[in-house]
């Protein structure tokens, strides 16, 4: 489900780097950033900030 995450919501149908080492690359950078986007939906929200009179 992951690789079809990435092809379809990342846009990853075609590689833009070449060669092996490229595509390991770009799919680490993909696999980072969903990553990124399961622990911003892990946390919590916070209340806004009251200023101080």
């Amino acid at each position: 489900m992951l690789f079809a995450h990435l092809k379809r919501i990342l846009n990853l149908t075609r590689l833009r780097l070449r060669g092996p080492n490229g595509a390991q690359d770009e799919f680490l950078l993909a696999a980072i950033a969903q990553n990124l986007r399961k622990l911003a939906k892990l946390r919590p929200k916070t209340a806004p900030m009251e200023a101080a009179a």
